[in-house]
């Protein structure tokens, strides 16, 4: 509870999308007030079905006006930054519009928390590709940065007015490194989603082939919502600090696709189909994170191994064709 015995507030940016609705229900679970940042008009996404329970407010990550006043009007115990482009070859054709829609609007809330809610305590959504080309897998909190496409270093720069206000202006204010994280709320365009659909759509009969780039590439794969459980941990904390979430292990998109294909029956090797144009270049250094700061100071592993992930996702998948059985695009 917050001073006073009220109930905390968390105010959510990012609430439609997979971690924001993760997050909006394990705060409502928490006995928390919810408050989510939404653009004008525009629907709740994966947090639809908590329409009931959570308050929307205004506001876009381009309009630094509309996130103070977001700030000003929830004056959040929690606020929870997600929000952020997250499709990272889109960053290439945009790159102005990533470091405003990133970097801008980190700036514009942490400036917002230091001048209307002092009190606040901050978490920032980062990623693990700012490491870039790294030279040292796994990476540490510590590890040097050497992004390699626009995301990125947008993200590194968000990344660094987290620890320069933290330092400069006493925020508490956390950035999670995150790696690769799932769930059957993933957007399909993402390749994790495209294996799981793609599997349940050949498993019901409506496709034949699942084509997909380099079967080799490496993630460190984890679930959204131990994700989402880290970052809260995060902000329970005496002191502020970064922490990486991640499961520390390594999987292939290969690995994805037969431990899907092999839940329901079938052999991957009769299905999938590799598209060159779809391959790219290898990665210098694997994107392989080590949580070992997480798992000593917050207490945090996560609970869903990598195949019960894949097993949910697909099985997920299965049930919502089964209910609309809608050619993919595949």
């Amino acid at each position: 509870m917050a001073a006073g015995g009220q109930r905390r507030h968390g105010l959510i940016t990012g609430l439609s999308g997979q971690d924001g609705s993760f997050l909006a229900e394990l705060l409502l679970s928490k006995g928390y007030r919810v408050s989510g940042l939404v653009r004008r008009g525009g629907d709740l996404g994966a947090a639809a079905h908590l329409r009931a329970r959570i308050d929307a407010i205004e506001g876009d990550l381009c309009d630094a006006e509309s996130l103070a006043a977001a700030v000003k009007t929830a004056a959040p115990d929690e606020l929870y930054h997600l929000a952020a482009p997250s499709f990272v070859p889109e960053s290439w054709s945009q790159p102005a519009a990533t470091i405003l829609a990133i970097a801008g609007a980190t700036a514009a809330l942490l400036e917002s928390v230091r001048d209307h809610s002092p009190g606040s305590r901050v978490f920032l959504a980062n990623t693990g590709q700012m490491f870039g080309e790294a030279g040292v897998s796994p990476q540490r909190e510590d590890t040097p940065c050497r992004p390699l496409n626009p995301y990125a270093s947008a993200k590194l720069a968000a990344h660094q007015l987290v620890g320069q206000l933290r330092a400069h202006d006493d925020l508490f204010a956390c950035s999670g490194i995150l790696y690769n994280h799932e769930s059957e709320r993933r957007p399909e365009q993402f390749v994790s989603r495209k294996i799981t659909r793609g599997v349940a759509a050949i498993k019901v009969g409506l496709q034949r082939e699942l084509v997909l780039g380099d079967l080799n590439a490496v993630r460190d794969w984890s679930f959204a919502g131990d994700i989402m459980y880290g970052a809260w941990l995060m902000l329970q904390q005496e002191v502020p600090d970064d922490y990486i979430l991640a499961s520390g292990t390594s999987h292939t998109v290969g690995e994805m696709a037969e431990i899907a294909f092999d839940h329901v029956g079938l052999r991957a090797s009769d299905h999938v189909c590799v598209d060159p144009d779809l391959v790219r270049p290898p990665e210098p250094t694997p994107q392989i994170g080590d949580p070992a700061r997480a798992r000593e100071r917050l207490g945090w592993t996560p609970t869903l191994s990598f195949e019960a992930l894949v097993h949910r996702m697909v099985d997920h998948d299965l049930a919502a064709l089964h209910r609309d059985p809608s050619p993919t695009s595949q």
